[in-house]
């Protein structure tokens, strides 16, 4: 068996640190394409929405604010209907908003009597 020198050491190493290089540069290149991929407002937008329906309490929480301003927004518009009159609106803009959170607050039926207090 023929006896390596420092030459055939350095050319060696030279060689397994070139491959290093191409395997870190590939990765790299993977990486890059994967993070500039989920920075696109599309797949952001995509990921907040599973992740906000993936937490049992946000439903629940969401479906009680939707159902407190629908029921606020159409109370309004019942009771007071087009009216131009100024503080017949700001009253209605306040009796919208109170209803919403009174609705919004007793339509949660996973809310417990602990949460409350």
């Amino acid at each position: 068996m023929k006896k390596l020198n420092q030459t055939d050491l350095l050319n060696e190493a030279i060689t397994i640190l070139k491959f290093k290089q191409k395997e870190d540069f590939n990765n790299l290149k993977l990486q890059f394409e994967l993070t500039y991929d989920s920075l696109k407002p599309v797949n952001i937008l995509k990921n907040a929405i599973i992740d906000m329906t993936s937490v049992p309490d946000l439903k629940s929480n969401v479906a009680s604010n939707v159902i407190g301003l629908a029921t606020g927004y159409l109370s309004k518009k019942v009771l007071l209907g087009g009216s131009h009159n100024p503080i017949k609106r700001i009253l209605g803009t306040v009796l919208q908003f109170v209803i919403t959170n009174v609705i919004a607050k007793q339509s949660n039926p996973f809310q417990s009597k602990e949460i409350e207090e």
